[in-house]
């Protein structure tokens, strides 16, 4: 009976802070964050544009402190700022490069000693094979960043395609399920938030990383923060 009233009041509680706090917060955010700024429609990195939520690629920042990746992939390079962010952060660490491709050659003009871009789809079983002979060559940890199609069914295939590139310990990131979570975004559901709970329900090796996808509130990628597990024994 204990236990049992103990889980009314804990559901009672959700309930309330649903209705009073993460309901308004929400529309909050939309409100003022994501509609103000035109969904980050306009920043940039050092001039070039890089449609990311800043307080994301703060994240994004530490995550590549720690892990120090020798090798960062991206798929969906869109006008490049996002590669160029990842490799000037990598300047700063004297490590890594960025292997990053788009079916559409956006980024004209965005070059670095660091960054290799790959026109084609991140499905593409040639461009799967140049990620996983790269992966594989790698001097060090490979992280992994899926930022292209946004389609449930294009995630979830670019998951199984790519987690398996993530060393031991690293780190995966599947951007933008806050598609289908606001209601501006709902013309491009169902999106990456069903692959992402799918994917972690399914598997072995992956655990989410609540601490980092929580870290600051507010986030674009919900349940993308996965973190491999690193090899026992």
């Amino acid at each position: 009976m204990r236990n049992h009233l103990r889980a009314v009041a804990i559901n009672a509680l959700k309930r309330l802070w649903l209705r009073t706090v993460s309901r308004p917060v929400a529309w909050a955010y939309h409100r003022d964050v994501v509609y103000r700024t035109d969904n980050f429609g306009s920043t940039d990195w050092l001039g070039t544009p890089i449609w990311q939520n800043v307080l994301d690629l703060w994240t994004i920042q530490e995550s590549i402190a720690e892990i120090k990746p020798a090798l960062l992939i991206e798929t969906g390079t869109f006008r490049g700022g996002s590669a160029l962010f990842y490799a000037q952060l990598m300047d700063l660490l004297d490590h890594g490069r960025v292997l990053t491709v788009d079916v559409n050659n956006q980024h004209q003009g965005v070059e670095h000693p660091r960054i290799e871009f790959l026109d084609g789809s991140s499905t593409d079983p040639a461009i799967v094979q140049r990620m996983r002979d790269a992966a594989e060559s790698a001097n060090g940890p490979v992280m992994v960043i899926l930022d292209g199609n946004h389609d449930r069914d294009h995630v979830r295939q670019e998951l199984e395609l790519y987690a398996p590139l993530v060393s031991p310990g690293s780190l995966l990131l599947s951007q933008d399920g806050i598609i289908d979570q606001m209601w501006v975004f709902a013309e491009g559901r169902p999106g990456p938030l069903e692959a992402n709970r799918a994917f972690l329900e399914s598997s072995s090796e992956f655990e989410y990383d609540r601490e980092r996808n929580e870290r600051y509130g507010l986030t674009h990628h919900p349940l993308g923060w996965m973190r491999r597990a690193s090899r026992t024994g």
